[in-house]
């Protein structure tokens, strides 16, 4: 599967003027609730929590961040979908972890047809940790030991349908490994259930390694290109193993139906927030990077992920 890189260049003039206005003429007047479909303590929780302190000062009104977990992040995605469509609601998720659950499995909510896409803030990419007292030390003696006993080795990952399932199972499959995957509501627990040993290996966000430097080891980056941030992790490309490159984007998304004028507005203030330094700070601390995406430019990033992505859904789904 090839890489498909979405970057924004630099903003004209106009374009900048635009958003200016936008966010002048929407006018929140009550707090904004950011329903997040996940625990506390995951990437997707760590971004949202970034941007909504940076949005003090360029939003009139508090950011809340609202974590709604349950269901692989469709019971707050439910919610969220059925909430007024007045700008007072929000949700910020996982897109790729929605998009694929909505893949996955029959249910009442997907991002096309239950939201409007506001705008994308950031990124998450998948790796393969292990706790730090793992026998071990490469992605190859783990692929030896998974091959030595079929079936017998545990790996995590923050739910069934997520992106950190279908990179984790990909690679299995390609790879021809079998192991059993164990679930967790979110990045928080699956990093826990690592340390705690709980586990032999798991697939989740390399930003979830952001301070656990001694108690995890990050073997491999399931990317083509290294981290920017964690630069001394290899990707599995460069080491050689057969992989599907899926990452994530964190999306905030309205309700169906939200006025225009309101998700421009949102547009620009979330575009705003993500050019603050101190969302670049808060960013590089839980170890990742802003990647403002617009509403346009993102829905275009899912669709596209949709069309990559079904024939490992159609492997998934055949596997029961």
């Amino acid at each position: 599967m090839k890489r498909r890189d979405f970057i924004t260049t630099g903003l004209t003039a106009t374009a900048v003027l635009t958003a200016g206005r936008a966010l002048a003429e929407w006018a929140p007047r009550r707090p904004i609730n950011a329903i997040l479909p996940y625990s506390a303590g995951g990437g997707t929780d760590a971004l949202a929590r970034a941007a909504a302190a940076a949005a003090d000062g360029i939003l009139p009104v508090p950011l809340v961040v609202v974590n709604k977990p349950g269901s692989s992040g469709i019971t707050g995605a439910t919610e969220a979908a059925a909430a007024r469509p007045d700008g007072n609601t929000v949700m910020v998720t996982s897109a790729g972890s929605f998009l694929l659950t909505s893949m996955l499995r029959e249910t009442d909510v997907n991002p096309f047809d239950s939201f409007d896409i506001i705008a994308q803030i950031g990124n998450l990419t998948p790796a393969v940790i292990v706790p730090a007292n793992s026998p071990f030390q490469s992605v190859q003696d783990l692929v030896d030991a998974a091959r030595a006993n079929p079936g017998g080795l545990r790996w995590a990952h923050n739910g069934r349908g997520g992106f950190h399932q279908v990179a984790g199972q990909s690679f299995l499959n390609r790879n021809g490994l079998e192991a059993q995957d164990v679930p967790f509501k979110g990045g928080g627990p699956t990093r826990a259930a690592v340390i705690g040993e709980q586990v032999d290996f798991a697939f989740v966000g390399i930003q979830q390694a952001a301070g656990f430097e001694n108690e995890l080891r990050v073997l491999a980056l399931v990317a083509p290109e290294r981290d920017p941030i964690r630069d001394d992790v290899p990707t599995l490309e460069e080491l050689g193993f057969d992989y599907v490159a899926v990452s994530s984007p964190i999306v905030f998304f309205a309700p169906k139906g939200t006025d225009p004028e309101i998700i421009q507005g949102m547009e620009a203030a979330l575009q705003q927030i993500t050019e603050t330094q101190q969302f670049a700070d808060l960013m590089r601390a839980r170890g990742n990077v802003p990647a403002f995406l617009n509403g346009a430019e993102t829905e275009a990033r899912l669709r596209q992920m949709q069309a990559d992505t079904q024939p490992v859904i159609d492997v998934l789904k055949s596997q029961g």
